[in-house]
């Protein structure tokens, strides 16, 4: 069954239903379809019969589905056995680079960001010996749940044919565009190369060589700037060793500002509108279950005063119609004025024995200071205090600041050494070499222990690890670990003591010779960050090892 041929409604191996075209290009088409069996959502490829290199991509698909990493794209199948060779991965659904570029260059630190976290993904996948060779900004993808993926590793370097001497430099080269493109929304690479992006301008050129990004947009750092001429081997102002691998660039987007990414799709760099000024007295109370979350596209603009109106004579029970945060913040001041009103009570000036008449005067006074204390104290805690302090722990969640609470970021740790809780006099010398390859940016690392006799380290120690030092108090959302070994328990521990007893567990797992994620939630506050192995892989002579170990939070 050639493509031309399959239709939407065909069904692939009796469970991929085609529903949608998505794109036709040399001899490939890409669907949108539907696995029956598992009720999901999936992106099936099929090929014309004339395809010379089917085989080849079913071959790398078969490869990228062993990776781990969740900012790679999942391939859940791939077979040319039958009448139609088909490859299904995941279905992605965000926005792509090109897609945000089409609006506006980045923010510099939220396009630091983006990189870094395409730049560790892409180390993952050369760690692997796989490799993209042909990245384009429609291969990088903010997705709608918040995170990264990156698009076609492996298999769009066989479908468009491509080859190199040095997979690694040549990643670096489309990580290096990717990053000049986001900082300035032009396209440093060949106009007619495969993956060249055909909605951005091109990159303004001296000699064929790309002017540095900081000459094309202003407000962008000399070490980004250094970084992307570093990738792309731009000698004005590279400052340094040119980047040859994923790894080396990760460790040099360690070094400068990176700003967190919001939590849905849409980076463009928007600006706020001018502050409106803080709402009147008079102005009604909010109805915090009326309110609407704002769209990203609105991302740190306020939200519009309520309109002003004339108030009323307040009702006699007029505190318990007043907002709950007038309440938590005015609580002790409107019982102040109501005593006054209270039977017996002697008023200055006026006589022993009040008229029932005056009663009602006063309890009417009263609950309107009431209502204007409450409204005031209200107008001071949601205006200027929230630009200051980020709202406070109490702000509504239908209304956004200014300074919205920061999502967590990858931290970098200020030292790292190995741990261990030995039973005898008998430690493990061998944990405290290689450590920094725990921390240098490459999902491989080189940390391993000795081997014993069993899992249970032959009742020498209890446990044996690395515990990372961020230099002061964190708050950690979570910790990734590259475990290259199948078996075995680790454990993540947070304190502020380097003392293994003196940390608090925060999870367990077992290894599954990839990437193992820990969330922390809610977030643990801590200096050190331990993670270590409680029971060894059972292979062989057991011996632990461990990969990249990664703790992101605020």
């Amino acid at each position: 069954m050639s493509t031309s041929m399959i239709e939407p409604g065909n069904r692939l191996a009796g469970r991929y239903r085609l529903e949608k075209r998505i794109k036709d290009s040399g001899g490939s088409t890409l669907w949108k379809a539907v696995d029956e069996i598992l009720a999901r959502a999936v992106a099936v490829r099929t090929f014309d019969p004339e395809f010379p290199r089917i085989a080849e991509v079913v071959t790398s698909a078969r490869s990228a589905s062993r990776l781990t990493d969740p900012r790679l794209t999942q391939v859940f199948d791939a077979d040319d056995s039958g009448e139609s060779a088909y490859v299904v991965s995941e279905w992605v659904v965000g926005e792509t680079l090109e897609n945000m570029l089409a609006k506006a260059p980045l923010e510099p630190g939220r396009a630091a960001t983006l990189l870094y976290e395409a730049a560790e993904a892409m180390a993952a996948a050369h760690a692997a010996g796989l490799s993209h060779l042909c990245l384009a900004p429609g291969d990088l993808v903010w997705t709608t749940g918040g995170t990264v993926k990156l698009l076609g590793i492996a298999t769009d370097a066989v479908l468009r044919d491509r080859t190199s001497e040095d997979p690694a430099a040549e990643d670096v080269r489309g990580l290096g565009r990717l990053l000049y493109a986001a900082l300035t929304a032009h396209w440093p690479g060949p106009a007619d190369a495969p993956g060249s992006s055909t909605v951005l301008p091109a990159a303004p050129a001296s000699d064929g060589v790309p002017h540095p990004p900081r000459q094309v947009q202003a407000g962008i750092s000399h070490g980004v700037d250094s970084i992307v001429c570093r990738c792309l081997g731009i000698e004005h102002a590279a400052g340094g060793e040119p980047i040859g691998t994923p790894a080396e660039l990760v460790k040099a987007l360690r070094g400068v500002p990176r700003t967190p990414l919001p939590l849905f799709a849409g980076l463009g760099n928007t600006q706020p509108p001018p502050r409106r000024p803080a709402p009147k007295p008079a102005a009604p109370p909010r109805q915090p279950h009326h309110t609407q979350q704002p769209n990203r596209a609105d991302h740190g603009r306020r939200a519009p005063a309520p309109p002003p109106r004339r108030a009323p004579a307040p009702p006699p029970d007029a505190t318990a119609q007043l907002p709950p945060r007038q309440h938590r913040h005015d609580v002790s001041q409107p019982t102040r004025p109501a005593r006054h009103s209270s039977p017996g009570h002697r008023a200055p000036g006026g006589p022993g024995a009040r008229k029932p008449g005056n009663r009602a005067l006063m309890g009417i006074a009263a609950a309107a200071l009431t209502v204007i204390v409450g409204v005031g104290a209200w107008a001071l805690s949601s205006g200027g205090d929230d630009a200051k302090d980020g709202g406070g722990g109490s702000a509504d969640p239908g209304q956004q600041t200014n300074n919205p609470a920061p999502s967590a970021s990858a931290l970098t740790p200020q030292g790292i050494a190995g741990a261990e809780k030995p039973i005898g006099d008998h430690p493990d010398t061998s944990i405290h070499k290689n450590v920094q390859t725990l921390i240098d940016g490459d999902p491989s690392g080189r940390w391993e222990t000795q081997s014993y006799a069993d899992v249970n380290f032959g009742r020498f120690t209890e446990g044996l690890g690395v515990t990372l030092d961020m230099g002061k108090s964190v708050s950690v959302s979570s910790v990734k670990v590259a475990c290259p070994v199948s078996g075995g328990q680790l454990q993540v521990k947070v304190g502020n003591a380097p003392s293994v007893d003196g940390m608090r567990p925060v999870g367990r797992q077992t290894c599954n010779g990839g990437e193992l994620t820990f969330t922390v939630n809610p977030a643990v506050s801590g200096q050190y960050v331990l993670a270590w192995f409680t029971e060894l892989p059972p292979a062989g002579k057991p011996k632990g090892r461990l990969g990249e170990v990664t703790v992101y939070g605020n």
